[in-house]
C-alpha cells in the first residue's frame, strides 16, 4: 500500500468536491471558469510543518496556493504550512 507523506513543511488537502454548476438558462459552467476551492481537509502533515493543524483538520488556506496532484484517483493539493490561514474549531458558544 502507498500513501503520500508531505515533507519540507508541506501540508495534504484532500479539496472538496464541487459540484457540477448549471446557470439559470440551462448552460453548465465549465471547471476552468470556476475558482479554485479555498478549503479542504488535512490528510497528511511534514514533520517540521506546523503544530497548530492535525490529520483530521478542516482548513482554509490561501487562494491559488499549492500544487494539485492527484492519487489513486483522488485530488489532493499539497500547500505549505504557511499558506493555511485557518482551522474549522468546535466550540460551546460564540
Amino acid at each position: 500500500m502507498k500513501k503520500i507523506q508531505p515533507i519540507n513543511a508541506y501540508v495534504l488537502i484532500e479539496m472538496d468536491e464541487e459540484a457540477e454548476e448549471t446557470t439559470a438558462g440551462g448552460i453548465i459552467i465549465p471547471e476552468t471558469a470556476k475558482e479554485k476551492p479555498s478549503e479542504g481537509k488535512v490528510i497528511g502533515i511534514a514533520a517540521d510543518a506546523s503544530e497548530q493543524i492535525a490529520v483530521g483538520d478542516r482548513v482554509i488556506y490561501k487562494s491559488f496556493s499549492g500544487t494539485n496532484i492527484t492519487f489513486d484517483g483522488t485530488d489532493y493539493l499539497l500547500v505549505p504550512a504557511s499558506d493555511i490561514l485557518a482551522k474549522y474549531v468546535k466550540v460551546d458558544s460564540i
